[in-house]
């Protein structure tokens, strides 16, 4: 089961290290350009940034917690926070009827569960 958990939660946190990493160096413009991230052309720049920084974080607590063996509680807690995300992500998405991407946050809220419960009864 470690085995497992630990390959999501690499897979996890490089998925969100990429998303966070562009809206963190990328414009809200150049993101809202790729014809992808709609949701961006009603939220501002900060807002955005913050997104990417969230998202920055819950890759890192996925992995630095459990990795170095130092407050490993937030890995699971690091887990539960990226549900969240995927959470108000799918809200944002069925409010602007935006279908495509409903699948991708289902299958990383899904992921981020498993870890959270894995992590937390381990």
């Amino acid at each position: 089961m470690n085995v497992a958990l630990w390959i999501v939660q690499v897979l996890l946190a490089l998925v969100y290290l990429a998303a966070g990493g562009l809206k963190l160096i990328r414009t809200r413009e150049q993101l809202v350009a790729t014809g992808r991230l709609d949701w961006m052309k009603d939220n501002s720049d900060a807002t955005v940034k913050a997104v990417g920084a969230i998202e920055i974080l819950g890759a890192l607590g996925l992995i630095l917690p459990e990795a170095t063996g130092i407050a490993r509680i937030l890995t699971p807690i690091a887990a539960v926070g990226l549900v969240i995300v995927q959470i108000l992500a799918l809200r944002i998405h069925l409010s602007r009827n935006e279908r495509q991407p409903l699948p991708a946050n289902v299958i990383l809220l899904l992921l981020a569960a498993f870890v959270a419960i894995g992590r937390f009864v381990s």
